[in-house]
């Protein structure tokens, strides 16, 4: 049952910045909002995110739970190999959904989803390849090019185990590509094998990718309702549309809020959950913000906290140290369950003042408590509030932030759709390496060092 949507109150913010701070980039943010839909700034041949739930057919959403129920049939564990973008939206949204306690939980219903492909850890791949020795498993082999170094190297000894486990034929079912439609390694190696095969639209960012195959057939093999996802995403394409006023609009007033926060001082953005769930998204929402719009020496730094527990450990650090963070808050309005502090007639801990209350009580006691605090200690603090951890408001709030993003880096002034930084690295890596055809990068770095 749909209740209501998520929502946004920036009510705790305007001892900070005021309201006419935040109305007055209005016009900035609406240029931003028709700078997306007319595609007349840098970055757009990279905005097919921006109307994908609405286009998105229930063909291709078939299509798509048809191959996962191929792969829940035949497999104990599937593996998705992917880096970035073509992994943290997918993971984000699985466990936000799972139980908490998945991972040791042997339900016969599920194959168990489990990554790879996201870091060059021998340590990782080795204890990986040890525990799928005896499992059935098939792989999601997430890559445009098919030769990031990363997940190509993943990949390849995930091939070679599965081939040798379960012979080249059932391999062939049990591997799956999601790949540029016509070039790159991966497509050909997909050609040649005979895998079932997704395209990642060349439009369409990794970051910005989870509401593609890339984020849906993983969550699908999970057993979690896409259909509810992508309807999820689609009211939000809705409520976030030009057409909606600019104080209606949530993603347009998100926007405007960190941009005014930043422009005084405010550099550093906190998402703040209060649910072990939301891990994962935030670690999605930090490559999100952090790719698009750390440029020119510009943008916001996005970190994340999981209350309570952080603020045991940073805690101290919000409340005292320099005034130029700001943080926002998911706040889960109604867990999924219900549980009860008990009565305990010894009472040696002091909790028998909990005694009858429901666990989420606490929790947002916790939470109401942590951010008059922070506010008081100079930290300001903007809420979205989430109705329930399901299908359809993880959909809303993953267009939410994507939509939010991209005028917040028109507004910074950035194309937010590129990410030049993140060749540095490879480009030392491959030269370290000798990778042929960086021969003249060898000398130089071996010189440096």
């Amino acid at each position: 049952m749909i209740m209501n949507n998520i929502s946004l109150n920036i009510d705790k913010v305007t001892s900070f910045v005021t309201k006419e701070e935040i109305l007055s980039l209005k016009p900035q943010v609406e240029a931003a909002q028709k700078a997306l839909e007319e595609g007349n700034l840098p970055g757009n041949d990279f905005l097919g995110w921006l109307h994908l739930p609405s286009s998105i057919t229930k063909e291709h959403i078939e299509d798509i739970k048809a191959v996962a129920q191929t792969l829940r049939e035949n497999c104990d564990v599937v593996v998705v190999a992917g880096i970035g973008g073509s992994y943290l939206g997918a993971r984000a949204v699985i466990e936000a959904l799972s139980n908490n306690f998945a991972a040791l939980i042997n339900d016969n219903k599920n194959p168990r989803v489990i990554f790879a492909g996201h870091n060059i850890s021998e340590d990782y791949l080795s204890e990986l390849t040890d525990f799928l020795k005896d499992k059935k498993f098939g792989v999601i082999n997430i890559s445009k090019s098919g030769t990031t170094t990363e997940t190509a190297l993943a990949f390849r000894l995930l091939k070679k185990q599965c081939e040798d486990q379960r012979g080249k034929e059932v391999a062939s079912k049990v591997i799956v590509a999601i790949t540029d439609a016509v070039k790159g390694a991966a497509r050909v190696t997909a050609d040649k094998e005979g895998y079932k095969s997704f395209i990642i639209p060349d439009n369409v960012g990794g970051r910005f990718s989870v509401l593609t195959p890339v984020g849906l057939l993983p969550i699908a093999v999970a057993g979690f309702d896409i259909d509810a996802l992508v309807n999820g995403a689609q009211q939000m394409e809705k409520d976030c549309s030009p057409a909606v006023p600019f104080e209606e609009n949530i993603a347009a007033m998100y926007a405007a809020t960190r941009n005014a926060l930043y422009a005084n001082g405010k550099k550093i953005e906190i998402l703040v959950n209060y649910q072990p769930k939301l891990h994962f998204t935030s670690e999605w929402w930090k490559q999100l913000y952090g790719e698009s719009e750390g440029k020119e020496n510009k943008g916001i730094f996005p970190a994340s906290v999981d209350f309570t527990t952080d603020l045991h450990s940073m805690g101290q650090w919000i409340q005292e140290g320099e005034r130029t963070i700001f943080e926002t808050v998911l706040s889960i309005e109604k867990p999924n369950s219900s549980l009860t502090v008990p009565s305990d007639e010894e009472n040696l801990d002091g909790l028998n003042f909990l005694a009858g209350k429901h666990v989420d009580e606490v929790n947002k006691m916790a939470e109401l408590g942590t951010q008059l605090a922070h506010v008081d200690g100079g930290v300001p603090n903007l809420r979205i509030s989430i109705p329930v951890l399901n299908e359809f408001y993880i959909g809303e709030l993953i267009y939410f932030f994507e939509i939010a993003c991209g005028i917040s880096g028109y507004v910074l002034g950035v194309n937010p759709f590129n990410q030049p930084g993140v060749e540095a690295y490879k480009k030392n890596m491959f030269a370290l390496l000798d990778k042929p055809g960086y021969e003249e990068e060898s000398k130089a770095i071996r010189a440096r060092l």
